[in-house]
């Protein structure tokens, strides 16, 4: 067996980016938790890399905003130098990506919830 830091996220397409050798995709990805007895609804974004050339061209054709998606890759650390200072990046890179369901009462609420806000 081997370690490895992997990540796992659920959540609907904010934007898709292709450049010609990668692509990122934003996700939004609600949390909700309690706090003084009430519930607190939060947005976590997150950007995935994707290098794989064939899963690349299926998200082009197959993926758009909005969509319910499930995501699971690897973490791979960088460090480069930017005015004499090293910087220290993080990238999600895809090594699955899937689209998943919505439920019609789901997707009426979340277009409420968007109406709403």
């Amino acid at each position: 067996m081997f370690d490895t830091a992997s990540f796992h996220i659920i959540g609907r397409i904010g934007s898709i980016k292709t450049f010609p050798n990668l692509t990122r995709i934003s996700i939004a990805a609600n949390a909700s938790y309690k706090k003084d007895g009430k519930w607190i609804e939060k947005t976590n974004w997150n950007e995935v890399v994707i290098f794989d050339k064939g899963t690349r061209d299926y998200i082009e054709q197959n993926f758009a905003k909005g969509d319910y998606i499930r995501t699971e890759g690897t973490l791979r650390q960088n460090s480069y130098e930017r005015n004499g200072d090293k910087v220290y990046t993080t990238e999600l890179i895809v090594d699955q990506i899937s689209r998943l369901p919505v439920k019609k009462a789901e997707a009426d609420q979340s277009d409420d919830q968007r109406q709403a806000a």
